[in-house]
């Protein structure tokens, strides 16, 4: 068997976002002799060479495949494309291999999308990417993206919830040749990313363009975080998307995602006392209920209106940060006392979107795609795809 370069499981462990302590209980290593942790920096130190079944066991936890334990050297650090957001030091230390095995996931599904939309002879440029500029007039790129969607946003607000709006929006997304995934975490509830981390991800393929939404994020701000992404990929920037306005193509996004959701002239409707935050916050709250949109967006606007001040604005998305974080718990409370739940393969169905299960479907069908890179680009076993492709 060939020799293993203990560098390279050093390496496969910290990319995957693993202390020792973790790694080793995810291995399953350890006994009364030796303490799990100490194990494996035996094997990450070359006094031991690790077995094929150790290997395996490590290729699935660290979600690398087999052969890259056999690299004579750790590669280089993948690109993640352009950062946007701002984090302190010790958070994206923290976070950063998580992000970067997500961010490689997403790449290498997209680069197999890419390829089966080239054996199948459909590889048409998706028109719009890299279609404008950050000197663009903002009203004119929303204008653009309507356009190009379809989108109606009478039809949005007409939809009952916000799971449903936004449904329609990812719908007409799709449509134009845009793949849009729901990814939170890295397979398990415990590798889940906060949106402190990411809100989205795009892109910006000519081909095969991917959006990746944060799901941890509330449901009512999914669609503002498409819309956000997408222009990304209309400025033909690939990339990561936090919380931070504070950069110039992140508050460009920002606002043509706001001016397509809540037009500037109907703000005019919103009127209260703002420096009272529990007053202001219902009304926000019922102002955007009303139209299927979140209400940091609503509180964003009135900042960038001139309405409210930068700390007030401020104090209201803390306030609505709390708020969220109360319902999100008192969900997942309730959700305890609930037997069963969704269907597994809805569930993914719901993830990975329509337009990704569809082009699987068409490419397994026609013997473009073999079960196990359809697994790949789908996110789950081989074993398991055809129930998903499948699922309603």
């Amino acid at each position: 068997m060939p020799q293993v370069n203990p560098r390279v499981l050093t390496w496969a462990r910290e990319t995957a976002g693993l202390s020792l302590e973790e790694a080793a209980q995810a291995l399953q290593l350890g006994g009364v002799r030796k303490p799990g942790h100490e194990a494996l920096a035996a094997y990450e130190r070359g006094d031991t060479a690790p077995s094929r079944p150790l290997l395996t066991r490590m290729a699935k936890q660290y979600r690398r495949p087999l052969l890259a334990f056999y690299l004579a050297q750790p590669p280089r650090r993948g690109d993640r494309g352009e950062d946007f957001r701002t984090l302190p030091a010790d958070r994206e230390h923290e976070s950063a291999p998580r992000l970067d095995a997500l961010v490689r996931d997403v790449h290498v599904r997209q680069h197999l999308v890419k390829s089966i939309l080239e054996d199948a002879e459909e590889a048409m440029p998706v028109p719009f990417v890299a279609s404008v500029t950050l000197d663009s007039k903002v009203q004119a790129v929303a204008k653009d993206i309507c356009n190009a969607l379809g989108f109606d946003l009478r039809e949005f607000r007409r939809r009952k919830t916000v799971e449903d709006a936004f449904a329609y929006l990812r719908e007409r997304t799709e449509k134009t040749g845009v793949f849009v995934l729901l990814i939170g975490n890295l397979g398990t509830h415990h590798t889940a990313f906060s949106t402190d981390v990411f809100r989205g991800f795009a892109l910006a393929d000519k081909i095969a363009p991917f959006i990746v939404i944060n799901d941890q994020d509330a449901k009512s701000a999914w669609s503002f975080t498409l819309l956000h992404e997408l222009t990304h990929i209309l400025l033909g920037t690939t990339g990561i998307s936090g919380s931070d306005f504070s950069k110039r193509i992140e508050q460009f996004c920002n606002d043509v995602a706001s001016e397509i959701l809540l037009p500037n002239d109907e703000l005019g409707e919103l009127n209260g006392t703002w420096q009272d935050i529990s007053v202001g916050a219902r009304l926000i709250t019922d102002f955007a209920s009303a139209r299927r949109i979140s209400r940091p967006l609503v509180a964003y606007r009135l900042f960038k209106a001139g309405r409210i001040t930068a700390d007030i604005w401020r104090a209201y998305v803390e306030e609505f940060r709390k708020a969220w974080e109360q319902e999100k718990a008192a969900k997942k409370k309730a959700g305890q006392n609930e037997e069963g739940g969704p269907n597994y393969y809805v569930v993914r169905r719901h993830k990975v979107g329509s337009a990704l299960v569809e082009i699987v479907r068409r490419a397994m069908a026609e013997g473009f795609v073999t079960p196990t890179k359809a697994g790949r680009v789908l996110g789950v076993r081989p074993n398991n795809v055809e129930a998903l492709v499948g699922a309603q």
